[in-house]
């Protein structure tokens, strides 16, 4: 099962093991079975402390348990193969069942340690997941760290019949005392704030204990983060606070746009940024849903933004950098196949769709544009409208039609997207007319319907925002409202990407600097501080 390489790496890292651990397999007669017999076998070959035995008896066959050899009652069980992306979840199995100290503050490892509650997870992850070992670890940490928490890990592809049964149509799916808890990507911190009630009253309190910033930035994607880096090297206290670090980098795959990076995965680029807002000073506050800004009542004052669980951060000046989410067609198959041929964004995965067959959804300028520029890499495509008519400008629709490699279809409602293995590999549509439902073979779907700007919030606080909910900026980042800045998707700039994002927050941070250095605070303010 593994390889010499494999071997050497996993016998370096059980070095690190302080006392003995138990593998216990519930085997059957099939091929899966024999190959998890020889994977714990090579594993317990490999250090004096792991032992290996075949006499477990649950009803998921093949599966094992890991476990403290002195505290049986610890445990987290994997059905199936924990190979491909979840082989580093494997290796920090068995090195916190065997003592080794997760890399987790003391805090965040106390709450765990004291949940109160019996909580059995059930978890469903592919090998090819790379959403899901962020779930597979925290789940695995907290059966490890707390007996009355087990996890049980499912690889899906080897128990088809199970996930059809559940109705799991994407993973990482995650059950609950036999309940849907959360389908998607979820850290330990975002588990632990839906298991402790306590902790978002703790969470608050501890928000609003903390003295003002003079730069707080609301958003931990490109555009937040190149903005806390400016402000922060500029002298002045800065703060993070993002409801998902990251921002859509987390959804990301290739990006091979980024001018000086041939090419990045949106979670390492993101883990990047991590890594500069730490080494810059930056307090960064994570799982906050921004839910109400106060502006100041005068200039140079502070801000108030208010927090989902009641907490309240202040800061003289304030940079919106919330982001957007891509609109969602809401049909059967699209999250199941999101990155797996449903894709989003034209200018980061196209060229990851050379020569093949796909479809472009939406006939408005984002859709038209996106059609027009995949028709010059990919093989063929065909774009669906809703509407009877596209409603592009008159000339991109010219363009559009003068390329013979493009069909359009318009009057057409995307019902369903097709997948197998995998991966995408059609489209059901229905003839609005006619009520004929139709299907395309292809490999791949773009969703053009649009942005949704994460701005809900901010309606009722006398920020300028356009008719589309964006943050009216000026050139300089500026809104409306005295103190208040905003860059990247959620704003009216052009143009959503990534290396734009970086451009307009450095270009918010320069201007919050000058506003700063122009703006006094009120006594009061100033005396606080």
């Amino acid at each position: 099962m593994l390889d010499a390489a494999m071997q050497t790496q996993l016998k370096n890292y059980l070095a690190n093991l302080r006392e003995p651990i138990e593998l216990v397999a519930s085997l059957g007669d099939d091929a899966k079975s024999a190959q998890t017999r020889d994977l714990l076998n090579e594993i317990a070959a490999l250090h004096e402390m792991v032992s290996a035995s075949f006499d477990g008896d649950d009803d998921r066959k093949p599966s094992f348990v890991i476990r403290r050899a002195s505290d049986p009652a610890r445990w987290v069980r994997f059905a199936g193969l924990p190979m491909g992306h979840e082989f580093t979840s494997l290796v920090l199995a068995l090195l916190w069942a065997g003592g080794h100290p997760p890399k987790v503050d003391p805090e965040t490892l106390e709450q765990v340690r004291n949940l109160e509650g019996d909580f059995a997870f059930e978890m469903y992850f592919s090998l090819s997941c790379h959403n899901c070992p962020d779930v597979v670890q925290a789940l695995t940490l907290m059966a490890l760290e707390n007996p009355r928490v087990t996890a049980t890990l499912i690889e899906g592809g080897a128990y088809q019949a199970e996930v059809e049964q559940r109705g799991v149509l994407a993973v990482p799916a995650t059950f609950l005392n036999g309940e849907p808890f959360w389908n998607g990507k979820m850290e330990l911190a975002e588990i632990l704030a839906r298991l402790d009630t306590g902790a978002s009253a703790k969470a608050a309190a501890k928000l609003s204990e903390k003295p003002p910033f003079e730069v707080l930035v609301i958003g931990g994607g490109p555009a937040g983060v190149a903005a806390s880096i400016y402000t922060a090297r500029k002298g002045f206290t800065t703060g993070i606070a993002a409801e998902r670090f990251g921002g859509q980098l987390n959804d990301t795959l290739g990006i091979e746009n980024l001018p000086g990076t041939a090419y990045t995965e949106g979670p390492k680029l993101a883990g990047e940024l991590k890594g500069q807002v730490e080494a810059n000073g930056i307090e960064l506050i994570n799982l906050a849903a921004a839910e109400r800004l106060e502006p100041a009542r005068q200039a140079g004052g502070l801000h108030s933004v208010h927090f989902a669980g009641g907490g309240t951060l202040k800061t003289r000046s304030l940079i919106l950098a919330t982001g957007a989410r891509w609109r969602n067609l809401g049909v059967p198959g699209e999250a199941e196949y999101r990155n797996k041929g449903v894709a989003y964004c034209p200018h980061c995965d196209g060229p990851l769709f050379k020569g093949k067959r796909i479809a472009v959804i939406g006939g408005g300028n984002s859709g038209v544009e996106a059609a027009i520029d995949l028709a010059k890499i990919v093989g063929h495509v065909t774009l669906i409208e809703f509407d009877a008519r596209l409603r592009a400008d008159a000339v991109l629709q010219a363009k559009l039609q003068s390329m013979g490699n493009v069909d359009i279809l318009t009057g057409a409602q995307t019902t369903e997207v097709l997948g197998e293995n995998g991966r995408v590999s059609g489209l059901k549509w229905k003839d609005r007319t006619s009520g004929e439902e139709r299907e395309i073979a292809l490999e791949g779907v773009f969703v053009q319907i649009g942005l949704v700007p994460n701005t809900e919030w901010l309606k009722d606080s006398g920020l300028e925002l356009s008719p589309h909910g964006e943050i009216v900026t000026d050139g300089e980042g500026r809104t409306n409202v005295p103190g208040v800045f905003a860059a990247g998707d959620a704003t009216t700039v052009p143009y959503k990407q990534i290396v734009v994002a970086m451009g307009e927050g450095s270009k918010a941070a320069l201007s919050a600097f000058d506003y700063l250095i122009r703006t006094e605070a009120p006594e009061d303010i100033a005396q606080a501080a």
